[in-house]
């Protein structure tokens, strides 16, 4: 019997509907960059990255980054928090230990 039937088969499309953009791909990836792995990111561990700076060297319109963060925070992938004038972004690391159970085909 396969172990990926105790997935959520509507959790896992929308992360992976999420992650085939590959502006979103980019974010996200550098949001997981500013985190050791092995650690717990949270908004008070972990130099995280405000929006205006995941938008650096994407080539994409304030909105459109808006869009994206808004997208990647819908599928569960990444959180935010108000600092100041600024919003902080950092990856949901439960969301991320899904994505690492079911690609190693376990639960």
């Amino acid at each position: 019997m396969s172990n990926y039937k105790t997935f959520n088969t509507n959790e896992l499309a929308d992360i992976f509907k999420a992650l085939s953009n590959p502006n979103r791909l980019q974010i996200f990836l550098r949001l997981l960059s500013c985190c050791e792995p092995g650690t717990v990111c949270s908004a008070e561990t972990v130099n995280g990255f405000c929006v205006s700076e995941l938008g650096e060297d994407l080539a994409v319109a304030p909105s459109t980054l808006s869009h994206h963060i808004k997208e990647l925070q819908r599928a569960g992938l990444i959180k935010t928090q108000r600092r100041g004038k600024n919003i902080d972004c950092f990856v949901d690391t439960e969301k991320v230990s899904v994505l690492k159970q079911f690609f190693a085909g376990s639960d």
